[in-house]
């Protein structure tokens, strides 16, 4: 566990579940903050490695088509209600850990940059006006598909949970250091090509909503995850197409948390 902060990190001694943390961050927060004031055992971020914010997810949930630009791409038309799926808590991965091109179907891999809500809070039936008060923080995140998967069936969970095609980070910003997640630019590039370049203010449906409809069906708990939805640009769209190939340096980026990186390997 670490506290990050100006290209710093700050060791937290003792506490090493994320999950019990959010769920009671109020016990913890006076002795995180006079950590984060110290001006001693502070380590350089680039000398340690990052791991992903949270290790086991009880539930990521995922969104399809919800940005604008993502629907015309795809041929669909805008959703009169949100479209989810569930994603492997297995295929969590660190911000900078290598994505996996799969033996099942090594060509077929396509990159999705998004937003990432980590609830904290939690629970059922929240309103809207409750929804910020249910969120921890936020992550960046890489909704890895493996496209061929994904037209073996109407149901995406298996093509979006291949080993390590979850990854998250660089950490989670707390939800009092960005407030409102909309507004934000979002950005997806391959060897420093920008292939997503799009705002969180062209959410579909935003953050709140999304919350408001899950938590009537169950209830959201401290460290699940909701990948909020992808803007346009993925390879699979592209004529021709262009997808993941060994050795690709993947980095997704929001503006206001940081970025991710990945270099693309063979399983």
């Amino acid at each position: 566990m670490g506290i990050v902060k100006d290209g710093m990190v700050q060791p937290v001694p003792g506490l090493a579940d994320m999950t019990g943390i959010m769920a009671d961050f109020a016990a913890h927060e006076a002795a995180l903050r006079s950590l984060e004031a110290s001006s001693e055992g502070w380590l350089a971020l680039d000398a340690v490695k990052l791991c992903s914010p949270v290790k086991r997810p009880g539930k990521i949930l995922a969104i399809g088509l919800n940005y604008a630009d993502h629907i015309a791409e795809s041929g669909r038309e805008t959703p009169q209600q949100q479209m989810w799926f569930l994603k492997a808590s297995s295929s969590i991965a660190g911000p900078n850990d290598p994505i996996q091109l799969p033996k099942a179907s090594p060509d077929s891999v396509d990159y999705e940059v998004e937003l990432v809500a980590v609830i904290g809070k939690g629970g059922r039936h929240i309103t809207r006006e409750e929804a910020p008060h249910a969120v921890f923080g936020y992550c960046v995140g890489n909704d890895v598909s493996v496209r061929d998967w994904q037209g073996h069936s109407p149901q995406w969970s298996i093509a979006k949970s291949f080993d390590t095609h979850s990854p998250i980070g660089p950490w989670i910003t707390l939800s009092d250091e960005m407030p409102d997640p909309h507004g934000h630019t979002i950005r997806c590039s391959v060897n420093g090509d920008v292939r997503q370049n799009s705002n969180t203010a062209n959410l579909v449906f935003d953050v709140w909503a999304q919350i408001e409809y899950l938590s009537q069906a169950m209830t959201l708990e401290p460290g699940d995850l909701i990948f909020t939805g992808t803007p346009g640009g993925i390879g699979w769209a592209r004529q021709p197409r262009l997808l993941l190939q060994p050795g690709d340096t993947c980095r997704c980026e929001i503006e206001g948390i940081g970025h991710i990186e990945a270099i693309c390997t063979p399983e």
